[in-house]
């Protein structure tokens, strides 16, 4: 077995939807530590 590890999870928003499925990974994963990276440069 693999020793246990805390690393985070990421969430990378290239357009649109990213807040909502890093509110549903929240909800799911509360303990989780998350990370979310957006770019919204070229969202429509």
């Amino acid at each position: 077995m693999l020793p246990s590890q805390n690393n985070p999870i990421g969430v990378i928003d290239s357009g649109v939807g990213g807040i909502s499925v890093l509110k549903c990974i929240r909800a799911h994963l509360p303990h989780e530590n998350l990370i979310y990276v957006a770019d919204s440069k070229f969202a429509p």
